[in-house]
């Protein structure tokens, strides 16, 4: 199952645990991983680099986890996987969360599974009130503007099969982290099979300190409404 599957990892300045999340996947067994270094001004490139085995795309300049995302979604569907999970570089998810994300692609029920951090309860005891507020802040700006309304549009963990995979990454317009509501707008649009499952979340200081906040999540309003008028 797991040759089955390709990881597309947007990385931008994180080398303080871009090495400890590639070794993560490859002791669970994933090999087909691709990161894309978002224009980083320390080492993300040369370590992941280093890691055998990884294919490394680079963005001259920083195009945001949209373009990131975009690049290394078109990457991996030159190789014509069966799955295509994204996955964060900050150590927030747990590799062995990707089984629970791709078996329901790889068994045909769904086309599209995103990782809910809010669908089990002790899971959300453990995310910050204030993240917590603000993933249901935008969850119900993802449905306003034409999406599902689902438990968390902001997970960074998601799988696609080769065909949604290719019908999102040729309408995908978003360049930041607005790219996450979009993706959910475009899996309506295109009446892609569709589910959430539960999965864990690692907050650490370090990725508390990544993602969104408050000001992203009016960045992503404005981005949001913009695209629904063009």
């Amino acid at each position: 199952m797991k040759e089955d599957i390709y990881i597309v990892i947007p990385a931008y300045n994180e080398e303080e645990l871009i090495k400890s999340t590639l070794k993560k996947l490859k002791d669970e067994g994933y090999n087909n991983i691709i990161v894309v270094d978002d224009g980083s001004s320390d080492k993300t490139y040369n370590l992941a680099k280093d890691e055998g085995g990884v294919i490394v795309c680079k963005h001259i300049i920083n195009r945001g986890l949209g373009g990131a995302l975009g690049t290394g979604i078109g990457c991996a569907l030159l190789y014509n996987p069966k799955v295509i999970v994204t996955f964060d570089a900050d150590g927030q998810h747990d590799p062995k969360d990707i089984e629970k994300i791709a078996k329901p692609i790889l068994e045909d029920e769904y086309e599209v599974v995103i990782g809910s951090r809010l669908m089990d309860r002790d899971e959300v005891k453990n995310m910050p009130i204030i993240k917590r507020v603000g993933n249901w802040g935008l969850n119900f700006l993802t449905y306003l503007m034409g999406g599902h309304f689902i438990t968390d549009s902001q997970s960074g963990l998601r799988g696609f099969s080769y065909n949604s995979a290719k019908i999102v990454a040729e309408q995908l317009k978003s360049n930041r982290y607005e790219i996450s509501s979009e993706f959910v707008v475009l899996i309506k649009r295109n009446k892609l099979k569709f589910k959430e499952v539960p999965i864990k979340t690692i907050y650490t200081e370090y990725s508390m300190a990544r993602g969104t906040n408050v000001i992203t999540g009016f960045k992503i309003l404005i981005k949001l409404i913009f695209h629904k008028l063009h």
